[in-house]
């Protein structure tokens, strides 16, 4: 069976960016809280008529085909992650399809939130190793800012989210040992509603009415507290269970790119790994957490900043609503 690699990374970022004092202006909060809290110091938001859930994912996609040396026309599948779709249906994906000008080729949509870019490219390494396709372009692209409750009410949630979108290619590697070792998924619905956003509903007789809206549950609720203690189990967990796979030990990853959740949880995870700061990466605290994206992003920035170089192995692992909590190792 043949192995995938990431031949190609990319992101795209909105030009707006919004820093803590600028919340600081409409909400009761301050730039001290949010940092204590979350490491974030400002964050993207995208610019009505100029950035799309999907065209700021095709922006990134552009980047990855460039360093791939492929063109949109090499694409043979397309699977997009998002929790922030540009429409009800349908998927982004297709959108992607579009504005790439490619006609025919499959494109499937991810729904699993912080932890769909581990997903979407644990799905696209088993078409790889099964022959079936031979390029395929995995996207994660989100645009929070437009569903974010910006009043007191809703300041402990939408201080955290931001807006962004990163984009790999996978190939079939050239190298046995190099390419995508293992990917790791898991899932636990017992505490689906701790972090959520369940409103509009199709099991309401109105999907939609003035009550929701008023009332605030049309916007993401979050219990932090649940959410901090199932994460910093389960980030060791699914790492350790990628390096054993794989008869690894932490001290062999050159490069951990987790899920940008919160910068107490990146470093938790970090202490609990052993783990050196120079080789755990984070970008949180100058785009937010971005869902999807946020992994993507990263690995391609770490890219972009010569921090990750060939025969490293590169851990990129993620938890988030669902629960969902996913990994993936590396050999680059």
């Amino acid at each position: 069976m043949r192995r995938a690699k990431i031949s190609g990374v990319g992101h795209y970022v909105p030009e707006r960016v919004v820093t803590n004092y600028d919340l600081e202006k409409i909400m009761a909060t301050s730039n001290e809280w949010i940092i204590e809290r979350t490491g974030i110091q400002e964050r993207r938001y995208f610019q009505e008529g100029t950035d799309t859930t999907a065209n700021m994912g095709t922006k990134a996609a552009r980047k990855a085909l460039e360093m791939a040396g492929l063109e949109p026309s090499n694409l043979d599948l397309i699977i997009f992650a998002t929790l922030s779709p540009d429409y009800v249906f349908p998927g982004s994906g297709v959108l992607v399809q579009r504005e790439l000008g490619l006609k025919n080729i499959p494109a499937l949509d991810v729904r699993n939130q912080c932890s769909g870019f581990v997903y979407a490219l644990s799905v696209g390494d088993q078409f790889i190793k099964t022959g079936m396709y031979n390029h395929v372009l995995v996207i994660g692209s989100e645009i929070h800012s437009s569903g974010l409750d910006f009043t007191d009410r809703g300041r402990a949630v939408s201080v955290i989210f931001g807006d962004g979108a990163g984009a790999v290619v996978l190939s079939p590697s050239e190298s046995e040992d190099r390419g995508i070792l293992s990917t790791h998924l898991h899932a636990d619905g017992e505490l689906a509603e701790e972090l959520a956003c369940t409103f509009p509903t199709s099991n309401a007789k109105e999907r939609l009415t003035h009550d929701m809206i008023d009332n605030g549950s049309i916007y993401p609720y979050m219990n932090g507290q649940t959410v901090f203690k199932n994460a910093v189990v389960h980030f060791p967990e699914v790492i350790n269970e990628a390096l054993a796979h794989n008869n690894l030990q932490a001290t062999d990853i050159d490069m951990l790119i987790p899920h940008q959740a919160n910068l107490r949880i990146t470093s938790f995870i970090q202490q609990k790994m052993g783990l050196p700061a120079e080789k755990v990466f984070s970008n949180i605290q100058r785009y937010g957490n971005t869902t999807a994206a946020s992994v993507p992003i990263a690995l391609s920035e770490a890219v972009e900043q010569g921090k990750i170089k060939p025969g490293d192995l590169v851990c990129l692992a993620a938890f988030g609503s669902g629960f969902t909590w996913a990994s993936a190792l590396i050999r680059w």
